[in-house]
């Protein structure tokens, strides 16, 4: 059953608050980083790119520590100020067509070691690595695991009750999405959110793999090296934002291949022919509607693929999963893909112009082909972890996306 814990927040007085939060930096170009490094003091950006202080580039262990010094200046300038009770904190982001309510708490490292929180992507050993070493170099996580649980009644209820409470955040970002945060402190409220939640039995990552494996992998060296060890150190939970599954959003994620492994687009026409019913569609630009079902576009003209289902054995959940059926059909096996993660000819892109996106890009000679899919579910997202299978890279891009900066978790 799933262990949730309060914790005593790193947050941003009120008053700075709009200015601190911000998207991950690589959702950023190189010229709105700068423009914000430069005008915006407060910037949560400032302490993941601690750089810019010195006006260079600075990588590695060095930028880890310095990371650790901007953190210092923040909470030193009173622009971070620490929780004095251990608290959940709700958090709403809502937007023109979206609005998602779920909190922030303490996940448990035995829970995930014991596969009550569980994953469905690989994770790669160096970036575990990595950001284990960068996680007890700068002694804080930022970045939440953003989580989801089945839809619970009580849970709702208790969670909408606190939401009629005046917030302690409340501001709109310049992309229109409103942030609102409560502070959740009661403690007969948290004792019977932790009962609800102990009656969970399974937490699904929804984004942050390589956050909880670093997580995990970084609290096994610290228990090592503590001969007090009690399993309660903050070492032992990371940071999450759990939300039930109805309010996550899932899109898709295109796929686009710079060439056609040595085929003439006629050539690779009749390769796909073999495992697909190929309709040529002329009513322009063509989305897929359900799975199994794929949108291609080649030689400036939109297809539809079927999938021949006679030639093609589902066996698993994973076998079903749309994107790993393009890639045991056609990506690997025509287009010779054999790498999804590391390949140059291939490139994925997602939102809600990407289909057109994809065209011009074909259209202009950067790529030859694309594929387009259809979003893929919680349920198989859910099917996938609970067989202890993994997704292809690239499967889903999952909104809410959550603002850094708003609450920090001490290591």
């Amino acid at each position: 059953m799933a262990i949730i814990k309060p914790f005593k927040a790193i947050r941003p007085t009120k008053d700075k608050v709009s200015f601190v939060a911000s998207k991950s930096y690589e959702e950023y170009d190189l010229q709105e980083l700068n423009s914000i490094l430069e005008y915006n003091p407060f910037s949560f950006l400032h302490i993941i790119n601690p750089g810019f202080k010195f006006h260079k580039n600075i990588l590695g262990k060095e930028r880890f520590k310095l990371v650790h010094n901007r953190y210092m200046e923040f909470l030193e300038d009173t622009i971070f100020v620490q929780d004095e009770i251990p608290s959940f904190y709700l958090y709403q982001i809502s937007k023109s067509s979206f609005s998602s309510l779920g909190f922030f708490c303490a996940t448990s490292i035995r829970d995930y070691k014991k596969d009550v929180i569980k994953k469905h992507e690989d994770t790669l050993e160096k970036r575990e690595v990595l950001f284990a070493d960068y996680l007890n170099t700068v002694g804080f996580n930022a970045e939440p695991v953003l989580m989801t649980y089945k839809d619970n009644d009580e849970i709702s209820t208790l969670l909408k009750n606190e939401v009629t409470k005046k917030p302690e955040y409340d501001f709109t970002t310049t992309d229109r999405v409103n942030h609102k945060l409560w502070k959740v402190s009661d403690s007969n409220t948290i004792e019977r959110l932790q009962r609800l939640f102990g009656e969970v039995k399974t937490l699904y990552i929804a984004d942050g793999h390589h956050r909880s494996a670093s997580s995990c992998l970084l609290a096994e060296k610290l228990k090592s090296k503590n001969n007090e060890h009690t399993g309660e150190e903050a070492y032992n939970f990371f940071m999450s934002y759990l939300i039930p599954e109805s309010e996550i959003k899932i899109y898709e994620f295109n796929r686009m291949v710079k060439d056609l492994n040595g085929m003439s687009p006629d050539e690779f026409l009749i390769q796909l022919d073999a495992l697909y019913r190929i309709e040529k569609r002329n009513d322009g630009i063509y989305k897929p509607t359900k799975k199994h079902h794929f949108s291609m576009y080649l030689d400036g003209e939109f297809y539809s693929l079927y999938l021949r289902k006679k030639v093609y054995a589902f066996t698993d959940p994973l076998s079903e999963l749309d994107t790993q059926i393009l890639y045991k059909t056609i990506l690997e096996p025509i287009l010779g893909i054999q790498d999804l993660r590391n390949d140059k000819r291939i490139a994925y892109g997602y939102g809600k112009y990407n289909l057109i996106k994809m065209k011009d890009s074909i259209d202009c000679g950067d790529f030859v082909v694309g594929f387009s899919l259809v979003p893929i579910t919680i349920n198989e997202i859910k099917a996938i972890a609970d067989a202890g299978l993994v997704m292809p890279p690239k499967s889903t891009y999952i909104e809410p996306k959550l603002r850094s900066g708003l609450t920090i978790y001490e290591l």
